[in-house]
């Protein structure tokens, strides 16, 4: 082999292991907003009635965590989620946790959500939230066995 061809190899390997073979999903959906959960209040989840809708974040009450930006409606909530964030933080990223369930992202609406044994999931939409309210232990199993393969974690 001649030099130069070498020369071609070496850095054509380097420029693989440099980069992943595949991109993954960013942790955090981001719908645009700048912030996770499209700026709702992730500790206020915790406290109401699951047809409500999502509490709108204030720019006020706000701190980043992990790599993105949350936004909170009052100091308390934001001073909770300071405290202890992967216990208010949505699960998958904030994506559809249905979607992950079946190996895919999808958008994750700060409306269509549910919290199942201490943790909040987002859905894609209110339909998709009634399918995974159908087999909530067998769609986080699923979920969780995907995930690291989306993130690439």
């Amino acid at each position: 082999m001649t030099l130069s061809r070498r020369a071609i190899l070496i850095g054509a390997t380097a420029v693989l292991v440099a980069r992943p073979a595949f991109a993954k999903e960013p942790r955090w959906y981001d719908s645009g907003s700048g912030y996770a959960a499209d700026g709702a209040d992730v500790v206020a989840y915790f406290s109401l009635d699951e047809t409500a809708r999502g509490v709108k974040g204030s720019s006020e009450y706000s701190t980043e965590w992990n790599g993105m930006r949350w936004r909170f409606a009052n100091a308390e909530n934001l001073a909770a989620f300071q405290a202890n964030p992967e216990k208010y933080a949505p699960q998958f990223g904030g994506y559809c946790s249905w979607a992950v369930s079946q190996g895919y992202t999808a958008h994750g609406d700060k409306d269509a959500w549910s919290v199942k044994n201490g943790k909040l999931y987002l859905n894609y939409n209110n339909r998709i939230r009634n399918r995974w309210l159908k087999d909530v232990p067998g769609f986080i199993a699923k979920g969780e066995a995907n995930w690291p393969g989306i993130i690439g974690s």
